[in-house]
């Protein structure tokens, strides 16, 4: 008998690791798996699994480490063979917490680029995927076993992706139709660093003076960005949009796309961008460099705003250079389809035991 899979995903906020479990689970089901995801009831998560007929147990998940969850986990592991795949931090401690009582394999997706506070059931999984190669190497740093991991990259619809409609926001933002646009779209957070973004179009006032900046997101940077945007005399060029639907839409409207983290797992809006044909500049932060290697990207170093600036500004101001580059991440982008991931995390199940 084949082994059924137990996802579980907190999907308490739509961010790209939730993409990545809607995605997933998506094209499993398409391969024929048997699996259940366990996520947050009223979840934006739940309710995609459920449009696209993917099985969903929706608990009340109020807070990160809910002992409402361990329960339900537990009772989808009896019904036959199972594994449980945990997708976040909370889920892993929840999910193991449910895995070892059933004598079940348990295995993890690390999205982050950070050390281990504690390795708790992250050291305990039988098998753990690292997004990146960068995060692997942070797992093994951490004392994890190499044989146990395995880099598995995030992926993106494709098809579905190059068939939307811009968003349309230099008409919303009263901007002209030509206005150049640089797009960012992150969580508010510290690691994400818009903080070093922000200064980059500070500098970038003087030779690029019709440049605007638009940010999508929310999180608890926001007040603090508020303040720097004023601060800087920015609040006429920089726009924080707040959370914004189909964000890919957004990034489809830009003249170039920027990421500015210090610390990424991959971030899979940069490959939203390059999918879309969008220049992308970014830091070299985790990750990043794996998607943009081969000169499908301008790098700028993490944390430096005048290299950021300097990245944004040689894709602006080179028609030439934003072309070649988005061609060749165009053509990059291929090794990220959605499909490719799942065939690989399918891997990763055979090596627990009968997958399909």
């Amino acid at each position: 008998m084949t082994l059924r899979v137990v996802h579980v995903a907190s999907g308490r906020e739509w961010r790209g690791g939730q993409r990545q479990v809607w995605l997933l689970a998506r094209e499993l089901a398409r391969l024929g798996a048997a699996q259940v995801v366990i996520t947050g009831r009223g979840s934006e998560l739940a309710q995609r699994l459920r449009r696209d007929g993917v099985a969903v147990r929706a608990v009340r998940w109020s807070a990160g480490l809910d002992p409402r969850v361990v329960p339900a986990v537990w009772s989808e592991l009896r019904h036959r063979p199972s594994l449980v795949h945990a997708h976040d931090a909370h889920a892993v401690t929840l999910g193991g917490v449910a895995a070892a009582l059933a004598r079940a394999p348990l295995v993890a997706t690390r999205r982050v680029d950070f050390p281990l506070r504690r390795a708790g059931f992250w050291g305990r999984a039988a098998r753990l995927i690292a997004i990146s190669g960068a995060v692997a190497r942070v797992l093994e740093a951490d004392g994890i076993p190499a044989e146990r991991i395995a880099v598995v990259h995030s992926g993106i619809a494709l098809d579905e992706l190059r068939a939307i409609q811009p968003l349309g926001i230099r008409a919303r933002l009263g901007l002209a139709p030509d206005t150049p646009l640089a797009v960012n779209v992150a969580a508010l957070v510290p690691h994400k660093d818009q903080v070093t973004l922000i200064r980059a179009a500070e500098r970038l006032v003087a030779r690029l003076p019709s440049l605007h900046w638009v940010i999508a997101g929310e999180g608890p940077e926001r007040i603090r960005l508020e303040r720097l945007i004023g601060g800087l005399g920015l609040g006429g060029r920089v726009h924080l949009l707040g959370h914004v639907d189909q964000p890919e839409r957004l990034i489809a409207d830009g003249s170039c796309f920027v990421m500015s983290s210090r610390e990424e797992g991959l971030g899979t809006a940069v490959l939203d961008a390059m999918a879309l044909g969008i220049p992308v500049a970014s830091t070299a932060a985790g990750g990043l460099p794996e998607m943009l290697d081969d000169e499908a990207g301008v790098l700028a170093r993490p944390g430096d705003s005048a290299s950021l600036a300097d990245a944004v500004a040689r894709l602006l101001a080179d028609p030439g250079l934003a072309q070649a580059t988005a061609a060749r991440a165009a053509a990059r982008v291929e090794t990220f389809s959605a499909a490719r991931m799942a065939a690989s995390v399918g891997s990763v199940y055979r090596s627990c035991g009968p997958f399909p």
